[in-house]
């Protein structure tokens, strides 16, 4: 049995605390079953991001027309796009797959790991142990119980990567982010997309007012269910057929096309490790249970990222790598804090949110909201951007801000300056300290901030 002070389980977000660890000179094991680099590079941001860039650029040209610009988009070549997604993606693995073979320190155990005791892994029939041990092992699309899936050919967010050429038509079923991002993808590229989401409104995580939109905004380019459940799927000659029937009124209605794609959500990893020999304790979903410190039910074996389920999204993976690192390896302990945590949807439009809800801020505090639209603001106005907007959730009193959500041209680099000054102890001032260039899309936070009022009933 080869003995180390840490091993990190996962070479995503697990490699930042890899990293740390080798600066501490401690000595650690990186186990990852691969592909190098984790979600992010391999199968979700970064792929991802590629592709929707250019369906953004497809839509501004198709939009143009209310400039007065007459523009029209003559060809969309779709493997050429794929292809561009996946030269960039590749030799990147590879390197970080060749550097981690040719290191000593950390030591790169390329296969499945799986707990056999405590502070035990077993890998390629080598064992490890050591003191510290970091769950950062990802997750992977969820696949649900429906009648037909197992004999019907669908993508997922990972295998749809690999398309080459592009599907006439595509039924997705999910409304949530993965879903509407590609929904906007493939729409752009030309598909006829029919979106069928079992809630009753898309990307439910978002306050009701930014899916209203989404929804509506989509809906000009595709065709959307809500509030409907899928029963079945059957596999027909030219694609597939989907039933469904509506929560609310028991109706059942048949939708047919060339392709599928399942995008309902993800679950973690942690269930392929046997963690339960090491006294790592699962949540109902399947997640990691951690303490706020992101600790599991082990002493000194830790949980980050998709693993634990907290919130999926990379940068939140990369800040608890750094805070269980600090935890693992200081005297002092560092808490993990969710609240400064911003994410995004690259739809179109796009949308970007940090902290709560309004229905969430109300339960716990006397609030006030604020909600500006891009038109009211000089730039936004130029744009004719007229349906796109930002609200705020401050706490009445201490001006403190809880909530900020934006809808809009990019919403995502709009979010940040919020989002610091959250992180910065969240008082409304802090967003007025700064002087805001005229006329830029920035005025829309301190004119959002500047039209706070009692929320109505």
């Amino acid at each position: 049995m080869e003995t180390y002070d840490v091993i990190v389980i996962g070479g995503g977000s697990g490699a930042s605390v890899a990293e740390q660890a080798v600066d501490r000179r401690l000595k650690v094991a990186v186990v990852d079953r691969g592909p190098a680099g984790g979600t992010c590079l391999n199968l979700g941001c970064i792929p991802s991001k590629m592709l929707i860039y250019a369906a953004d650029r497809v839509v501004e040209i198709q939009e143009a027309a209310k400039l007065g610009i007459a523009a029209g988009v003559t060809k969309v070549d779709f493997r050429a796009i794929m292809e561009r997604m996946r030269k960039n993606i590749d030799p990147t693995r590879e390197e970080i797959r060749q550097w981690r073979l040719g290191s000593k320190n950390p030591r790169f155990y390329e296969g499945q790991g799986r707990f056999t005791g405590d502070y035990s892994i077993e890998v390629n029939g080598e064992r490890l142990t050591a003191r510290q041990v970091f769950i950062a092992s990802g997750s992977r699309p969820l696949t649900p119980p429906l009648k037909g899936l197992d004999s019907v050919p669908y993508l997922t967010n990972e295998t749809v990567l690999q398309l080459a050429e592009r599907p006439e038509s595509l039924i997705i079923i999910g409304g949530g982010y993965i879903a509407v991002e590609y929904g906007h993808f493939f729409a752009a590229m030309g598909s006829r997309v029919t979106m069928l989401e079992m809630a009753d409104r898309l990307v439910t995580a978002e306050e009701p007012e930014l899916s209203d939109l989404l929804k509506k905004a989509l809906g000009k380019r595709l065709e959307i269910h809500t509030g409907v459940e899928a029963l079945s799927v059957a596999r027909q000659k030219d694609g597939v057929t989907v039933t469904v029937r509506d929560r609310k009124s028991g109706q059942q209605q048949d939708f047919t096309a060339a392709a599928l794609m399942m995008a309902v959500g993800r679950r973690s990893n942690a269930d392929t490790l046997n963690v339960d020999k090491a006294g790592v304790e699962l949540d109902k979903r399947g997640f990691v249970r951690v303490d706020e410190y992101l600790e599991t039910t082990r002493k000194n074996i830790w949980a980050i990222g998709d693993a634990n389920g907290q919130q999926m999204f990379t940068h939140v993976a990369n800040r608890e790598a750094m805070v269980a690192a600090h935890n693992a390896f200081e005297k002092s302990r560092m808490k993990m804090d969710y609240g400064a945590a911003p994410h995004a949807v690259f739809s179109h439009p796009q949308i970007a949110s940090v902290g709560l809800t309004q229905e969430a801020a109300a339960k716990y505090h006397e609030i006030l909201v604020g909600r500006t639209t891009y038109s009211d603001t000089a730039k936004g106005e130029a744009m004719m951007e007229s349906e796109g907007f930002a609200k705020a959730i401050v706490e009445k009193g201490s001006g403190k801000i809880l909530g900020f959500h934006i809808i809009g041209p990019y919403a995502p680099e709009l979010i940040q300056e919020v989002t610091n000054a959250m992180a910065s102890g969240g008082h409304i001032k802090d967003i007025y300290a700064g002087i805001h260039i005229h006329p830029a899309l920035s005025e829309l936070i301190p004119d959002t901030i500047g039209s706070l009022e009692e929320p109505g009933p």
